[in-house]
């Protein structure tokens, strides 16, 4: 009896780590999608979200990181002046941490499939905003214009959290605290 109560103490505790660090992870993500705020040429902006975005994604799995990784940069939209943007943002940045999340946990968490989880979650943000820039515009040329800037976004995002994941990695105290990554 004592063991299964100390049982279920133990799975309420991880639950509301989790649950915490999935809001910090909003926060983070909100944080570092209006610190730097560039203008893109289709009316978006360019941001450091996405690092965020993918790191939420490799320490928190699949569904937490999903969360953390549309709620924070969907607020940024939302607050920043670009709430035409929020549902785009929530469901392309979330999709994009559900991919490199369940992606790293098919790949073995290898230190090389980082990269291939960033470049497939960069895809689908660079995709995405090319066809919901196209959509807002009434023509896919506009969401065309949006791609450079989009993947400057992405190339910065992907180096930084494939960096920072790298280094965590390193840490058997986030090892431990974060089994997902």
């Amino acid at each position: 009896m004592e063991k299964t109560m100390e049982k279920q103490g133990t799975a309420v505790h991880e639950q509301t780590k989790l649950l915490v660090m999935t809001g910090l992870f909003i926060a983070l993500g909100y944080v570092a999608t209006t610190v730097l705020m560039v203008p893109s040429p289709t009316g978006g902006y360019m941001n450091l979200g996405d690092t965020v975005v993918l790191l939420g994604a490799y320490l928190l799995g699949p569904v937490y990181g999903a969360v953390a990784g549309g709620v924070g940069p969907a607020l940024a939209d939302l607050l920043g002046g670009y709430g035409i943007y929020v549902p785009a943002t929530l469901v392309i940045k979330a999709l994009m941490g559900v991919t490199a999340a369940l992606l790293y946990r098919a790949l073995q968490k290898k230190d090389w499939a980082l990269l291939v989880c960033g470049v497939a979650a960069e895809a689908i943000m660079v995709v995405g905003y090319c066809l919901f820039d196209g959509f807002l515009a009434g023509n896919l040329a506009a969401g065309l214009a949006g791609i450079p800037s989009n993947l400057m976004q992405a190339a910065f995002g992907l180096a930084a959290s494939t960096l920072l994941a790298l280094v965590l990695k390193k840490s058997g105290y986030v090892r431990k605290q974060f089994p997902n990554l």
